[in-house]
């Protein structure tokens, strides 16, 4: 059976679970470590879930909650189900569980993007009513200087 919770502190655990998922989302990122998913769990704003079963953690998800002055605005990141639990309906009982936690703080538009090739994540998001927008996404990097 699936347990899904809030993560609000860090054991080693936690740290080899994100070891073992992050890589399977992205090849370009970096693996977190303790401090930083520390500091994610105890930033006011940021929230980290994750998808439990038997004890080991097979699934993560992030809310980030952002008060700018135009409105509230919340972004689902760093969804990823393990690749040997997926097609269990895990990712969409760890988006459900994310999608009632920002109800009940009153958020009432989420986003989240998602790359063209994750085919399967691109499906789910679609089949829980997210749709897509009509924007352009920019990304800057120190590294152009």
């Amino acid at each position: 059976m699936i347990h899904l919770q809030q993560l609000r502190y860090i054991t080693p655990d936690t740290v080899e679970a994100f070891a073992r998922l992050i890589p399977q989302l992205t090849a370009t990122g970096t693996l977190p470590t303790a401090e930083t998913l520390q500091h994610i769990v105890d930033t006011k704003d940021c929230f980290l879930f994750v998808a439990d079963e038997d004890g080991k953690t097979v699934g993560c998800a992030t809310l980030v909650i952002v008060r700018i002055p135009s409105g509230t605005k919340a972004w689902i990141e760093d969804v990823v189900v393990d690749g040997s639990y997926r097609d269990r309906h895990i990712g969409e009982e760890l988006i459900a569980f994310v999608l009632r936690f920002a109800t009940a703080r009153n958020i009432r538009q989420i986003d989240l993007t998602s790359a063209p090739s994750r085919v399967a994540a691109n499906r789910l998001y679609q089949k829980m009513g997210f749709r897509q927008r009509e924007t352009n996404v920019y990304r800057w990097k120190f590294s152009q200087l």
